[in-house]
């Protein structure tokens, strides 16, 4: 078993001009075979078009809204909503609120999104992003 306490947890912003980070949870350096990590959108942020050719994503929005162009269709997004990419979809995530967005993320197999995530450089995770994820939204 493996187990976290709030304190190990650490956020990464893979590249500088990234308006989006991860905060990664279990992934294949604790020996999981898949990824499971939150992801933060900054007001306004979004992924770059991305793909992913042999895992499947999930996302489960925590708090907050925006859209996600999944191949050609696109689909607005809020608290309580759900996506599952399949396999070779280009898709884009962008928070489109007034606020952050945080979404569960939940990739299998890993396909190296953990390895890049952790290339990345380290962030600190602030009170409003606790607040979020420890169910207390301001």
């Amino acid at each position: 078993m493996i187990a976290r306490r709030r304190e190990d947890y650490r956020a990464y912003r893979i590249s500088p001009g990234d308006t989006n980070r991860l905060v990664l949870v279990f992934d294949p350096a604790d020996g999981a075979k898949f990824l499971f990590a939150i992801e933060i959108f900054d007001v306004g942020g979004k992924t770059p078009p991305n793909v992913h050719h042999e895992a499947q994503e999930m996302f489960y929005v925590l708090h907050g809204e925006g859209k996600a162009l999944c191949g050609d269709e696109l689909v607005p997004v809020r608290t309580g909503d759900s996506l599952l990419l399949k396999p070779g979809t280009i898709h884009v995530v962008e928070n489109t609120g007034s606020t952050r967005l945080y979404c569960m993320t939940v990739m299998v197999p890993n396909e190296g999104f953990a390895e890049l995530i952790r290339s990345g450089k380290q962030v600190p995770i602030d009170d409003e992003d606790w607040a979020v994820l420890l169910g207390a939204p301001a």
